[in-house]
Parts: C-alpha cells; structure tokens; sequence
C-alpha cells in the first residue's frame, strides 16, 4: 500500500510486457498487471461561468469541501446545482446558514431515505440474515435486497398501487424505485402515473405551492435518472432562511468579488459552493495518460464513449483490469465491484498457473460487447434522460444532450454475472494469451 501517490502517466512496455507508471512526484513503477477502482463519480467537474475566479470568499465543488472546520453559521451561503449531492448538503447548510440561496436550474425527482439509529437486537436480526440478504442481492436486477413487484402495473387496481406505493414512500432505502413494478421503466404511462404520486408527496411536504411545482421536474419523468436519496430536503425550503432561485428562468451571467449576477439581479455572498456533478465512468481514466499497444491512448478511443468487453477489459491495453468501470452493470456499486472482483482474481491466476506473459480483449468480442449494451439501452425511458448515465453534462465538451454515451450495462446484476461466468468457463472466450 502506498500512499500519497498520484499516476500521471501509464504506458504499456510491449517488449516486457509490463506496465510503466509515472508518478506525480517523479518516480516510476513497473508492474505486470494495472486493476483500476478509480471510482465512478470521483472526477468532480465545474461550471464554467465569466469571472469564477474574482469571489474573494471560499468558493469550491462540494466534491473539494474543505478538510478543516468551515463555519456557515450566519453566512450568505450559495449552493448552485441541485443533483444528488446538493439535495444531501442543502439541509445541513440550511440548518446553520444566516441565508441560503439555491440556485436550481434543473430540479430532480428525490425520496426519503428514511434511515434511524439501529437498536443492538435490529442489528442481531440482520447479521443473522446474511446469508440470506446476499442470496436475496445476487437474483436481483439493482444488487439490493428490493425485489421489483412483478405482479404487473396493470393487473392490479389504482387503489392497490397506491397502497404500495404509500407502503414503499416510508422505507428505508431504494425501495420506492427498487421495490416498485417494472413497467415504471419502460411505460411511459405507468412511469407518468407514478411520478404524478411522487409530485403530490412532495406538494404535500413543500408549504409554498410556487416553490413545490418549481421543485417538481417536468422533463423526465421519476426512476429513470438515478434517484437522490434525501432526509428534509424539501423541508428545508420551508424554513425562512432558504431561498430557491430558478436559473433556467433567471441565468447565471458572472461570478462578482462579492457574489453573481443572474440576467435578473444581484446576489452577494460570504461563500459559494459548486454542487455542479461529475465527469462520470470515464472522467477518471481521462486524468491519466494511459497508453496501450502502439501508443494508442486511451482517452482517445473513448472520445465519444466507452468501449470495453465486459466493463473489464479494453481491447489493445493488455494487462490492464477496470472495477466497477464503465459499461459494467448498473447495480449496487459495492456488489458490483465484487463481482468484478472474483472474475478478475481467477484471470490472473490463469495467467499466472498457465505461464503466459499477456492476456488482452479481441476487438471481436470488444465490439460485440458494446453492440450489446447499445441493444439493452432500447425499449427503456432511461435513454431519453439527460443524465450522466447516459453522458449528459453541459460543464464537458461533447457531452450534450442526444449524443449519448453507452456508459452502463442494463441487463442487471444476475444476467451480468451470468455472463460473466459463461465467459471464464470458456477458458475466457473473448480473451487471447501470449
């Protein structure tokens, strides 16, 4: 383990079949095998407004919140952006803030996570359902213990999916979009239904009707974006102290030593946070100059989207091995980086029982991988989302709305695995070894 240590460069050495890293402080490591657990959300990005650098007070991506004690109690606080983030910091800045203002140009759907402290016998009762909790997770499509309702969205009444749906709001966890029937994802009917519900909860929670509808998203419709857990987010609008700005309505024009400037007024502030999201699935590698057979550069061959076999491998970069990387299943994370896991570890040991040197993706196999997960995009309301599932973000170049970038696999967990497991007893069909 070594720490305080950032890779700046990786170059695959084809006469020695290794892999050269360059660190940030100079020195090198070599290395017959690179497995990547860069993160999927972990390359934080900012807007790019006029004068950023003027404000004199702290300002910074809430990805970069400062290590030390920063004290908001009576401050003029911003937080620009409302994603899954700012919907988790919004109430706690609220609660000490002087004055908070949210500057909101898309709102999104969110759910309360409904967590509480865990008395010791609750938690006796889950150690005890291990077993049964990973089995429940491993059939599932998200990875978690919510199993859809698959008695049909339509073979039941309205009242019932209301019981269930009223049943679902106040559990813990992803149950409200985990729990729920199948067709919210791929009926446009069944999922305008069910946001309707969702928008009358949140009208239900918000005392200022204009406030409530400007919270509400219009544009897509719940579940098919990644859902925001929240405790009191919408709540914290009621609080006098916390003020909602629209900026679709009122745009953001500059940065000012002393606050910003919408094209309606004036805001001054002591400081300002950036919950702006994050250069998702590829953002991280791109950090890296990471160079494959022939120089190729990786950040190149995804220029626009990336291309993998299996969400593991990447054809022309040998040895080289992604957790949880892109066009992997989209499922719980810790899971599904488990399951990469104990697919990877036994490739090495091949590697290493049958005396090869490389092991590297057929573009074949590459190609008919990708064309894959392209195929599982198709008859699901998640591909009209503007969302970073689908590489939707306005603070990247070549990342706008309607090029869309193939960054999940959406077949779940169980066929994933599947999959997986198919590939490795085939002595790694897809796979060649030198």
């Amino acid at each position: 383990m070594q720490f305080d240590s950032r890779v700046e460069a990786m170059r695959f050495d084809e006469d020695a079949n290794i892999w050269r890293l360059s660190l940030q402080d100079g020195s090198e490591i070599t290395t017959r095998f690179v497995v990547t657990g860069v993160g999927v959300l972990s390359t934080p990005t900012l807007p790019r407004f006029e004068g950023m650098e003027l404000f004199e007070g702290p300002s910074f991506h809430s990805f970069h919140w400062p290590h030390e004690p920063l004290d908001l109690a009576g401050k003029r606080v911003a937080v620009i952006g409302t994603g899954a983030t700012a919907i988790q910091l919004i109430p706690e800045v609220a609660k000490v803030a002087g004055h908070l203002t949210v500057f909101q140009r898309r709102p999104n759907w969110a759910a309360p996570l409904n967590n509480a402290p865990i008395s010791e016998s609750e938690m006796d009762a889950i150690r005890a359902r291990y077993d049964e909790i990973f089995e429940t997770c491993a059939r599932t499509p998200g990875g978690f213990e919510h199993e859809p309702d698959r008695r049909g969205f339509y073979n039941v009444t309205a009242e019932e999916r209301r019981e269930l749906w009223d049943r679902l709001y106040d559990e813990p966890g992803f149950a409200i979009w985990l729990r729920n029937f199948v067709e919210i994802f791929i009926d446009e009917e069944a999922n305008r239904e069910f946001s309707e519900y969702i928008a009358e909860r949140i009208r239900g929670r918000v005392d200022d009707p204009e406030v409530a509808e400007k919270l509400i998203p219009k544009d897509h419709g719940f579940g098919i974006q990644r859902l925001p857990m929240e405790t009191g987010y919408f709540e914290a609008y009621n609080r006098p102290n916390v003020e909602l700005v629209d900026s679709a309505a009122t745009p953001i024009e500059r940065i000012t030593r002393t606050g910003l400037e919408t094209t309606e007024r004036s805001f001054e502030f002591d400081v300002i946070v950036y919950s702006t999201g994050f250069d998702s699935f590829t953002g991280a590698f791109d950090q890296i100059n990471i160079e494959g057979l022939g120089g190729a550069r990786l950040r190149d061959k995804w220029a626009d989207g990336p291309v993998t076999y299996l969400g593991l491998l990447v054809s022309g970069f040998p040895n080289f091995i992604m957790l949880a990387g892109p066009q992997s299943a989209a499922t719980n994370f810790p899971r599904g980086a488990e399951l990469a896991v104990d697919w990877a570890t036994p490739l090495i040991e091949y590697m290493l029982e049958h005396g090869h040197q490389r092991f590297d993706a057929e573009e074949t196999a590459e190609a008919a991988w990708v064309e894959h997960v392209k195929e599982m995009y198709q008859g699901l309301l998640l591909r009209k989302a503007k969302s970073w599932i689908t590489g939707y973000n306005s603070n990247l170049d070549g990342h706008e709305y309607g090029k869309t970038r193939y960054n999940i696999y959406n077949g779940g967990g169980p066929k994933y695995a599947q999959r997986l497991r198919d590939v490795a007893t085939r002595n790694y069909e897809g796979v060649t070894f030198d």
